[in-house]
């Protein structure tokens, strides 16, 4: 099992409008993908920032393979819709990790 975690600082100023997009716009449209078996949403509780929130969302995929495609072929196109919508108001790093 692979674990592709995207941690993204918000602005406060438009975390509401944010959120609903992440939960009915974004997740679903990487979702249907189809190269995640299932995903989980978080909020990050020890944030320093105090004009910002962080969220964690994890995609969990069978495998690297999986990853690698959503990476190529999918994931410049979702990633640009979130930029060009609020442009210097997200900031979101990615990591990949392997369940041991």
């Amino acid at each position: 099992m692979i674990l592709y975690n995207v941690t993204v600082a918000v602005d406060k100023k438009i975390e509401e409008e944010w959120l609903i997009w992440m939960k009915n716009v974004h997740i679903p449209e990487v979702m249907e993908t189809n190269q995640f078996e299932f995903f989980k949403f978080f909020k990050v509780m020890n944030t320093e920032d105090p004009a910002s929130s962080s969220y964690s969302v994890q995609y969990f995929a069978e495998g690297i393979g999986n990853v690698q495609l959503y990476m190529s072929a999918f994931a410049p196109e979702l990633q640009q819709k979130a930029l060009l919508r609020w442009p210097d108001q997200i900031a979101a790093f990615r990591t990949l990790l392997e369940a041991v």
